[in-house]
């Protein structure tokens, strides 16, 4: 395949996903390179080095970025589309809320651009871990490929919540959370 075809059909599958369709008549966005735009690890948004300070900028960018199944990042528009550097994840969670226990409980969670998601099979949770500290790194799933880091308070919260279910035949503990009737882990370690 050539480079041309892959950057089409880069360009087609990001704009599909976007917006749910292909652009009409053979048309898709343009692939302008990387621009100076980035988003830091605390989850700030910056143009030329400088920090975008208007959250209603942030939210408009926000609605056409984008991952792409490499973890590149990319704003994509029906003209163009530019590949901007993410350090960590686009978005952080930085409230929590919860209803309900048990298996009944609905989990959701508010991004720092005010965006609210539920915890559930299409927005699921994962935990990474430092491999020199082994410091939890907990992550939800968003929409377009993108994530949200949870900051600590709110991972402090959600720990909170746990349950423990022992899984017999492996004698291995997991730890985790229920929403929408479905168990998310948060760790596992060897029951005593």
């Amino acid at each position: 395949m050539s480079d041309n075809q892959q950057t089409v059909d880069l360009a087609e599958k990001l704009w599909s996903r976007l917006r749910g369709q292909k652009p009409g008549s053979g048309r898709h966005p343009q692939i302008c390179g990387d621009i100076p735009m980035s988003i830091g690890r605390d989850g700030t948004w910056f143009y030329q080095g400088g920090p975008i300070g208007r959250i209603e900028l942030v939210k408009l960018f926000s609605s056409v970025l984008q991952r792409d199944d490499e973890g590149g990042h990319w704003l994509v528009t029906p003209a163009e589309m530019a590949r901007i550097e993410v350090e960590d994840v686009a978005f952080i969670a930085v409230e929590m809320q919860n209803e309900g226990s048990g298996q009944d409980q609905i989990i959701r969670f508010r991004t720092n651009i005010d965006q609210w998601v539920e915890l559930d099979m299409s927005h699921p949770l994962r935990v990474e871990h430092d491999p020199e500290t082994d410091e939890p790194s907990p992550y939800i799933r968003l929409e377009r490929g993108l994530e949200a880091r949870l900051n600590r308070a709110v991972f402090y919260q959600l720990v909170e919540l746990a349950d423990e279910i022992i899984e017999p035949e492996s004698n291995m503990l997991r730890i985790g959370v229920y929403s929408h009737g479905h168990f998310f882990e948060i760790g596992r370690m060897e029951a005593v």
